[in-house]
């Protein structure tokens, strides 16, 4: 059972951060419409933008990095091939560990919402792969664009 959807009545402007993904013809599938996994890629893709290019955090060489525990991705309407994504990302909770993304994917310069979602991601030391708190700049970095939605 979800436990909020507040995410899927998000519009546009309730999305503090973007990252433009230009639409590729391998993304599309026989039906020729965006494969169904690529959402999910999308959404990966604008959360480790903002954590590593936006927060330059190199989670690469780092003792605590994110697990992704849980996802859901809602589609309101396909994209049309050949169109930039532009996938929006706003936190919707942060607790000790874990955070909540919510995100919202839209044509380029379309106010219509074509897929909403979120991510729970859970902070983990590498090595034992058991959760710990999140770091306090990687913290700080995420306030700057948590929203007051109920979660």
């Amino acid at each position: 059972m979800v436990e909020t959807e507040s995410y899927a009545s998000a519009q546009r402007q309730d999305f503090k951060y973007f990252h433009t993904i230009g639409l590729r013809w391998n993304d599309l599938d026989a039906y020729r419409h965006v494969n169904n996994a690529r959402y999910y890629a999308f959404y990966d893709t604008v959360i480790m933008h903002y954590l590593t290019i936006e927060g330059g955090f190199d989670l690469l060489d780092v003792p605590i990095v994110p697990f992704t525990v849980e996802n859901l991705c809602r589609f309101h309407k396909s994209f049309r091939y050949p169109t930039d994504v532009e996938c929006g990302l706003r936190v919707a909770r942060i607790g000790t560990s874990s955070v909540r993304y919510e995100l919202g994917l839209f044509a380029r310069g379309e106010s219509e919402i074509v897929a909403s979602g979120y991510f729970i991601d859970v902070f983990v030391e590498r090595s034992s792969e058991t959760p710990c708190p999140i770091p306090t700049e990687i913290r700080d970095h995420l306030l700057k664009i948590i929203t007051n939605v109920a979660s």
